[in-house]
C-alpha cells in the first residue's frame, strides 16, 4: 500500500480523526435505551437495583463463580476488596501495571512494594516475589496482563505457605481462561474492570468476584457505608456502589460480547498480517495456549529498539502524527511515578525486565471502532516510517 508523505516529515495525517486505544465498544443503542427508559419508569436509580443484581448474576455466571460484586469502578473495587481481605503493612504487586493497582494500596498507607516480571508473560515472576517478601508482607496482588492469567498456581500455593491473602487484579481478563477454568476463581478474590475503554464496559464500573461466601457478604457491606437495612451499619464501609445505569450499560455490553470478541480476533489477525516479516517487531499473541479463552483486548507489540531501525518512541512519534494514538502502556512502571519514585528511587535497579518491556512496548487501536482497512494504514505507515529512519530521527533529534 501507498501512503501520502508521513505526518512526521510534514505530510497531512492518515486520519482526520484520532484513532484512539481503547475507544468503547457501545453495543446495540435500542436496547441500552430500553433498559434506560425502565430504570426511569422504576423510578430505582441506585442501591442494588434489579439491573445491577441481574448483571452481577451474568458475570458470575460467565466467571464461574458464586459471587460477584458490582463496584462503582475497578480502582474502589481493588480498595474495598485490600481492606475486606485484611491487607496491611507490605503487599507485593508488579510495576508493570496501570497506576491503580498500587495506588489502591498506598491510598489505604498499604505499601506496595514492587516485584519483577516474567518477560515472556509480562505477569509477575514468582522468583522475583519470593526476592521481594519480608516478614512485613501480607499479601499479593497478581495482575493478568492483557488477559493473560498470573501463575496462578504457585502464586496461590506461594500465599498459603506464607500466610498472606492473595487477589488479582484481573482488569485485562474478563471472558479469559487459565485451561479449563475461567478467570474469576483465583486467590482470594479477583477484580475486574468495566471501564469505558474496556471490551466490555458499563461506562465506568467494576466487580469483586470471589467463591467465598463470608467475602462476599463483608463486600456487599463495605461498599455500602456498612448498612444492614435501614438504620444499622455493622462495618466500616464506603459509597462504592454501581447505578443502575452504569449496569443497563453493562448488560447490554455483554450481549454483544461475542461479536466483540469477534471484531478482536479479526483486528489481531489483519494486524499480524500488516506486520509480518516486520525486523525487530514481535507481535504477542494471546493465543499462544490452545484451548484458552482469550478476549483479544488489546494489540501488543514490542519493539526491540537497539535493533529496529526506528525505536518504540520514535514509532509513536510517528504514529501520533498521523493520529495514531498509540499507547506505551505501561510506561514508565508504577515505581517511576510518584509517590512511588520518590519513596523508592533505587526500585528500577530490582526491577530489570520490568525497564525493559516498558521501554518496548506500543499498543495499537482496536475494537469495533477500528476497521480491518484502518489496520492495513496502520501497518503501511509502521512500514514507511522503518524505510525512512534516518529522516525521522533527522526531524525528531532537534525535539
Amino acid at each position: 500500500m501507498e501512503i501520502p508523505p508521513l505526518g512526521i516529515l510534514g505530510g497531512k495525517p492518515a486520519f482526520a480523526e484520532p484513532l484512539h486505544v481503547g475507544r468503547p465498544n457501545l453495543g446495540d443503542r435500542a436496547a441500552l435505551l430500553a433498559r434506560v427508559a425502565e430504570i426511569l419508569d422504576n423510578r430505582w436509580l441506585t442501591n442494588d437495583g434489579p439491573m445491577v443484581r441481574e448483571f452481577e448474576q451474568r458475570i458470575a455466571q460467565i466467571a464461574q463463580v458464586r459471587h460477584c460484586v458490582a463496584m462503582c469502578n475497578a480502582t474502589i473495587a481493588l480498595e474495598i476488596a485490600a481492606r475486606a481481605l485484611g491487607m496491611q503493612g507490605e503487599v507485593i504487586v508488579p510495576a508493570y501495571s496501570f497506576i491503580a493497582t498500587a495506588h489502591a494500596l498506598q491510598w489505604q498507607q498499604i505499601t506496595p512494594v514492587f516485584a519483577d516480571i516474567d518477560p515472556r508473560t509480562h505477569n509477575l515472576d514468582v522468583s522475583a516475589v519470593r526476592r521481594v517478601a519480608t516478614d512485613r508482607t501480607t499479601g499479593l496482588i497478581g495482575v493478568h496482563v492483557w488477559g493473560r492469567p498470573c501463575e496462578t498456581e504457585a502464586l496461590d500455593a506461594l500465599a498459603h505457605e506464607r500466610g498472606w491473602s492473595v487477589m488479582y487484579d484481573a482488569a485485562h481478563a474478563f471472558g479469559c481462561s487459565k485451561g479449563d477454568r475461567m478467570v474469576g476463581g483465583f486467590g482470594n478474590c479477583e477484580v475486574f474492570s468495566f471501564h469505558a475503554t474496556k471490551f466490555i464496559n458499563s461506562f465506568e464500573g467494576g466487580a469483586v468476584v470471589t467463591n467465598d461466601d463470608a467475602l462476599a457478604a463483608k463486600l456487599r457491606l463495605m461498599r455500602n457505608f456498612g448498612f444492614v437495612g435501614f438504620d444499622c451499619v455493622r462495618h466500616i464501609g464506603t459509597n462504592g456502589k454501581m447505578t443502575e445505569v452504569h449496569a443497563a450499560m453493562g448488560l447490554t455490553s455483554l450481549e454483544a460480547m461475542e461479536a466483540i470478541i469477534a471484531v478482536n480476533r479479526r483486528n489481531h489477525a489483519a494486524y499480524r498480517e500488516g506486520l509480518a516479516g516486520v525486523p525487530h517487531f514481535s507481535l504477542l499473541n494471546p493465543d499462544d495456549e490452545r484451548g484458552e479463552r482469550r478476549n483479544f483486548q488489546y494489540v501488543v507489540v514490542e519493539v526491540d529498539g537497539e535493533r529496529a531501525a526506528l525505536n518504540r518512541d520514535e514509532l509513536v512519534a510517528v504514529l501520533q502524527a498521523e493520529n495514531v494514538l498509540a499507547r506505551k502502556y505501561f510506561w514508565p512502571g508504577c515505581h517511576r511515578m510518584e509517590p512511588y519514585a520518590s519513596l523508592d528511587p533505587d526500585a528500577g535497579a530490582r526491577l530489570p525486565e520490568t525497564e525493559r518491556v516498558a521501554a518496548r512496548v506500543i499498543v495499537l487501536p482496536t475494537g469495533q471502532a477500528v476497521s480491518v482497512a484502518d489496520i492495513n494504514l496502520i501497518c503501511a505507515i509502521i512500514r514507511a516510517a522503518l524505510a525512512q529512519a534516518p529522516a525521522i530521527r533527522a526531524r525528531l533529534r532537534p525535539a
